[in-house]
């Protein structure tokens, strides 16, 4: 899978080590993926549960990684130690408003609660006009289907817009996730150069 562009992609996934074998391979192969592509992964810093995975596989297959992660989860033994660079914060604010600036596009994996506050809040920030990357919920086994029931719940009684829906894509494939994403992302540069 080639690309022209070298992208940072931001992915927001779980820490925790309880999870079935299916989410930690999805993670290997986003991985692979953006390694392939030539793109940089921006990320919460863990070295365990999908983090590790995801981090693992990206360098097995020649893939950079920045890791962002607080001083507190660095101090209790959490950070990927072979990252090519680890940033440091003070707190879980500056961390995603890190990760974010960072970013030139974002993935969701599925998580618990901070994972599905980073990706909500990432929707809202491009609602709201603030920033215009793509972002993706990679959905392996259908994990955010009630999250996105209650989306369409939303849509259907009026507290979002049907255009809202153009906001994110979701797709069950890691390899799809980045074909979005570089599409995305060369439809703004071709854009740009009009």
């Amino acid at each position: 899978m080639e690309s022209k562009y070298c992208l940072r992609v931001c992915v927001f996934c779980a820490s925790s080590d309880q999870l079935n074998d299916h989410y930690l391979e999805s993670a290997r192969q986003l991985g692979r993926c953006l390694a392939d592509a030539g793109h940089e992964l921006i990320y919460g810093g863990g070295n365990n549960g999908l983090m590790g995975a995801l981090s693992r596989a990206m360098h097995e297959s020649g893939g950079r990684i920045t890791g962002v992660i607080t001083s507190q989860f660095k101090n209790m033994g959490y950070a990927y130690r072979d990252a090519d660079e680890m940033i440091v914060t003070e707190s879980m604010s500056r961390r995603k408003e890190r990760m974010e600036k960072l970013a030139d596009a974002f993935i969701a994996m599925p998580g618990g609660f901070g994972t599905l506050e980073e990706v909500l809040e990432i929707i809202t920030l491009r609602q709201l006009g603030l920033h215009n990357k793509p972002i993706v919920l990679l959905d392996p086994n259908g994990f955010f289907k009630h999250l996105l029931a209650q989306f369409e719940s939303g849509y259907r009684e009026r507290f979002m817009r049907e255009d809202d829906r153009n906001l994110y894509y979701v797709t069950d494939n890691a390899a799809d996730a980045v074909r979005h994403i570089d599409a995305c992302l060369q439809a703004g540069a071709d854009r740009r150069s009009i």
